[in-house]
């Protein structure tokens, strides 16, 4: 399988010579075309900082990050732009919807950018928003749609480019349990299109739907499980274990 992403001995550096604090310590991993793999840890883990690295909003102070074989730590200006908006989608726990545009205008802002034509704009967002189950809300403005409708069109936004690696940051964390529950069944549609998804969560019920779960401690990788055949429930309880292994408190990862 092609490695869309390669993190290779990273490490980040935060503070002054007198008062250093290091987030990531050598850590290396790789992420297959298709995948979607969740990324667990305790606050100061250094989770949020992977992600922050990988998405470019920040930069590593040693090792290399490729992204379909493009080394992202040497990219600047224009070039880093381009990678942005052409390569990335992004979910964010609170949406980062545009208020003043409609739903499919939210969603159709990412392709425009990328001057891409009328017609084939409303082709994929169509088609999209069927898969999503959106297209109801699609003439909607944020503040008239539910949280789970709104992190369903910003799911949308960041897939509709086709982008090569799509990150999410606690994408569920605003959203009710139902709404949760029927926005991660839908990821299951961003799978099959060939996405491939690295999410940051501290909840284990929404790890549970990805198929690899990579855990953080202290920078580094911790441990790795597969869901491999398992049921989506045997897969939550081994997440349990692990968090209780990394000392965490079960009652915040349910």
């Amino acid at each position: 399988m092609e490695n869309i992403l390669k993190v290779e001995n990273i490490e980040k550096y935060y503070g002054s010579r007198s008062s250093l604090t290091k987030a990531i310590d050598n850590l290396s991993l790789t992420v297959e075309k298709g995948e979607f793999v969740a990324i667990m840890g305790s606050s100061g883990s250094g989770k949020t900082t992977l992600l922050n690295v990988i998405s470019t909003i920040d930069r590593v102070t040693s090792g290399h990050i490729y992204v379909a074989g493009k080394d992202i730590t040497k990219l600047k200006g224009n070039e880093l732009n381009k990678f942005r908006r052409e390569e990335l989608g992004f979910i964010f726990q609170d949406f980062n919807l545009l208020d003043t545009l409609t739903a499919y205008e939210n969603i159709a802002l990412a392709l425009s950018i990328q001057n891409v034509s009328a017609k084939n704009i409303d082709e994929r967002i169509m088609k999209v928003a069927d898969e999503l189950d959106i297209k109801s809300v699609l003439a909607k403005y944020p503040y008239q749609m539910s949280g789970g409708q709104k992190q369903r069109v910003a799911s949308a936004r960041a897939i509709v480019t086709n982008p090569k690696l799509v990150l999410a940051d606690e994408p569920t964390g605003a959203l009710d349990s139902k709404s949760a529950k029927m926005l991660l069944e839908k990821f299951n549609y961003l799978d099959e299109l060939g996405a491939t998804i690295l999410m940051v969560t501290h909840d284990a019920f929404t790890a549970s739907y990805s198929r690899r779960v990579i855990f953080i401690k202290d920078g580094k990788i911790f441990k790795e499980i597969h869901r491999g055949s398992d049921t989506r429930k045997e897969f939550f309880d081994k997440i349990i274990d692990v968090v209780t292994l990394l000392g965490g408190d079960n009652r915040d990862a349910l």
